[in-house]
């Protein structure tokens, strides 16, 4: 299992199109894939898990990941994150 702190650089945050991007990232993966924010966790692979943490730009999350493919999956997770757009 690897988990990483991560910061949301996506300039609108986590609204319903970034998210929709974010699962198909995650779902890239064999991995099981979570997302901690605040006291929640969820599944990454979920929409709409994704879209009840309502996460804003410059906040922090929690990224974890375990499977035969976990390193990469948190490194492309990281990427899109940090995006500026």
């Amino acid at each position: 299992m690897v988990s990483k702190n991560m910061t949301i650089g996506l300039k609108s945050g986590l609204e319903p199109r970034p998210v929709a991007v974010f699962v198909q990232v995650a779902s890239q993966y064999e991995s099981t894939i979570f997302v901690e924010y605040g006291t929640k966790k969820v599944n990454a692979k979920s929409i709409m898990g994704m879209m009840s943490l309502g996460i804003a730009t410059g906040e922090n999350v929690t990224v974890l990941a375990d499977g035969a493919d976990e390193e990469e999956a948190i490194k492309s997770i990281e990427e899109y994150l940090s995006e500026e757009k």
